[in-house]
């Protein structure tokens, strides 16, 4: 699975594994198939086409556009390396090598719990497609929505397609002795591994080549915004374009692969002339990260946060981590491959360590320090204060407004939003289900207009301007929208999952994912306020969790914000300490609820933590509680493929400098802790 729209289905594959044999030259044949061959790439060379080939271990060729080419790649360059040829290769030439390139689509987006639904794959040598293979893959569980709607693949299309277990085989031996390529290959491999262990198989441990850390490499943010795999085949001009398919994206990696070789030559630092060149440059560290590994000396092992900072003590960067001295050298390893971070340890000059007593004091002033700082090169909790909520607002005829700012007002309000878009989007999926009006004039008790909107006129808002529905009569639409804010019912949720469901039937898929998106964007929003208001309306909160090695971590949270904490010694009564920690904890003025008295991702971070398990409640002031028939209960619509990491790849979401836990399950809560 790769990361642009869904979209409908390809031709309908064979439901067996398919070996396509293609020529030395000329386009290659197959059931149903669209040719990635021909001059070793792809069929034609249009505008912005791919002109690649392997010759003595040497790239020749290059992505010409039709404008002429980039500067060091074209005409002359490309006839001078080919008339000169290369020198002695130490190593295996690349033109030796036989690459399989794989893609898979699966159910989700961890082999735990998800399962292979198609394979891909294409074996090109010398730069040339020599076979493909390609399989639908029973999972035997039913395909989630958002994944039908991802790659069109549904649970009537994997009926009767071979099992795991009879096409794993096949594919081991199609792709025996050679090199394996995906994008986002970590992904890939690691559903490759899985199956292969649950079928009772052995890896064969093939070399691996992840694009995705070529791409890095090679292809800069002045080119693409992103390294995705559908931003690449758009740069290297793709002969088929990356579509969520298994075969089609494993055709699109084909070419992107070429792409990226060509820009290796065979001279230079970036000369990949050999496959133990191409593994080197992979995963060989950056001059800057050797150049600057200093930086990471004398810095304590302890739990806390670290700020790089530049030349005049601007803060560039924060993060946090249970050892900061680990952490810190992990930037100067090879480990470290995002061309977003290489970019800022060339403006870093040092490191500023804060030790923190707790984990969770760690990433609270992670949160407030980047909130302070607003560092460049932080991309996550950002600008706190600009989030976006949306309202129900106050008046004869409520209607939803989107609004940066919570007033004390009376007003129900979902939030916040990191982004605008995804409060529009919020507003747009209340809208799909519940006729509110959407115009933004304050109307009367009374009011009439000159003439019908639009939604008035096709049966989507009972026309209020106009006087065709009283207060007494909007009144229950008003209070639905009320009722899904407060968390008292649900259903307007599940008629927006029905509608998703109906279009995905109908096959409009583009529609079905726009759907998707919008109740995604409302549920996201509805649990976030459902989750912080009680924590916002709470003047304090004092709970504890044991330590492993004797005592508890005691924490207080007034409204929302963390006022103090404390480590109680192992086998002592724990209330002195308590005691002597709320004296001293920071006083809190109560916020306008539902936004806490500090920013929202603090507040997240602490209900994260005393709903994990083995927190006790120690002593509650005012009360806290969650709505049963919240948001938070209703099923997600997110991706089930990993989150987008860094560049948006299947690599993780989180900052990898970030060590935040799963939450789990909240257990009964006591009001006592014993020593």
């Amino acid at each position: 699975m790769h990361d642009d729209p869904a979209v409908p289905p390809p031709s309908d594959p064979a439901p067996v594994p398919v070996h396509t044999p293609t020529p030395a030259s000329g386009p290659a044949t197959g059931s149903g198939t669209e040719t990635g061959a021909g001059s070793g790439v792809g069929a034609g060379a249009s505008a912005g086409s791919r002109v690649a080939g392997l010759h003595g271990g040497a790239v020749l060729g290059a992505f010409v556009p039709q404008d002429g080419g980039r500067e060091g790649h074209g005409g002359a360059a490309l006839e001078e390396q080919i008339v000169q040829g290369p020198p002695e290769v130490l190593g295996t030439p690349l033109s030796e090598v036989t690459f399989v390139v794989v893609d898979l689509e699966t159910t989700g987006g961890s082999p735990a719990d998800s399962s292979i639904t198609e394979i891909g794959a294409v074996k090109v040598n010398g730069g040339e497609v020599v076979e493909e293979f390609h399989t639908l893959v029973d999972p035997q569980v039913p395909v989630p929505p958002f994944i039908r709607l991802l790659t069109g693949i549904t649970d009537e299309m994997l009926e009767g397609a071979p099992h795991i277990d009879e096409v794993l085989p096949s594919f081991l031996e199609f792709s025996r002795g050679a090199v394996l390529v995906a994008h986002n290959a970590p992904f890939d491999i690691g559903f490759l591994r899985a199956a292969t262990r649950a079928c009772g198989l052995s890896w064969p441990a093939p070399a691996v080549v992840d694009t995705v850390t070529l791409a890095r490499r090679l292809v800069t943010r002045d080119e693409v915004p992103n390294h995705k795999l559908g931003t690449l085949a758009e740069l290297f001009g793709t002969a088929v374009a990356p579509d969520h398919r298994a075969l089609h994206d494993a055709r699109a990696t084909v070419d992107v692969l070429h792409g990226l070789l060509a820009r290796c030559g065979s001279s230079g630092p970036l000369a990949a002339r050999t496959l133990e060149d191409l593994q080197v440059l992979a995963s060989r560290v950056h001059p800057v990260q050797r150049r600057k590994r200093h930086l990471a000396e004398g810095l304590p092992s302890a739990p806390g946060v670290y700020m790089f900072t530049g030349v005049r003590g601007q803060v560039l960067y924060v993060g946090t981590s249970t050892d900061i001295r680990r952490r810190v050298a992990s930037y100067f390893t090879a480990a470290e491959q995002r061309a977003r971070m290489t970019e800022m340890l060339t403006a870093a000059e040092h490191v500023v360590p804060v030790v923190c007593t707790t984990r969770l004091e760690a990433q609270v002033r992670e949160i407030r320090l980047i909130a302070e700082h607003d560092p460049p090169y932080n991309r996550q909790s950002r600008r706190p204060w600009s989030r976006s909520w949306i309202k129900v607002t106050v008046e004869p005829f409520p209607r939803l407004s989107v609004v940066t700012r919570v007033k004390d007002d009376g007003a129900w309000y979902a939030g916040p939003f990191a982004r605008k878009q995804s409060a529009v989007d919020a507003v747009a999926a209340v809208h799909e289900v519940l006729p509110l009006r959407q115009c933004t004039t304050r109307l009367a008790r009374l009011s009439s207009a000159a003439s019908p909107c639009l939604l008035a006129e096709i049966g989507r808002c009972g026309a209020p301007c106009l006087g065709r529905q009283s207060v007494e009569e909007y009144a229950p639409v008003a209070s639905r929208a009320h009722r899904l804010f407060a968390g008292a019912d649900r259903s307007l949720l599940d008629a927006l999952r029905s509608r998703m469901r109906e279009l995905a039937a109908e096959e409009r898929f583009e529609e079905a994912d726009a759907v998707r998106r919008r109740t995604a964007a409302l549920t996201d929003g509805l649990g976030r306020v459902q989750r912080l208001a009680p924590l916002a309306e709470a003047p304090e909160i004092v709970a504890a969790r044991r330590r492993d090695g004797g005592g508890w971590e005691v924490v207080s949270v007034r409204h929302g914000r963390l006022a103090g904490t404390t480590l109680t010694p192992p086998g002592t009564d724990p209330m002195p300490s308590i005691s002597a920690m709320r004296a001293a904890a920071e006083v809190v003025a109560p916020p306008v609820a539902p936004s806490p008295a500090t920013t929202p991702e603090e507040t997240e971070i602490l209900h994260r933590w005393l709903t994990t398990e083995g927190v006790r409640l120690v002593d509650l002031v005012g009360t806290w509680s969650c709505p049963v028939g919240g948001a938070d209960g209703a099923p997600s619509l997110r991706s089930a493929e990993a989150p987008g990491g860094e560049d948006g790849e299947r690599n993780g979401g989180t900052d990898p400098h970030r060590d935040d836990r799963t939450p789990g399950a909240p257990t009964a809560l006591t009001t006592r802790v014993a020593p």
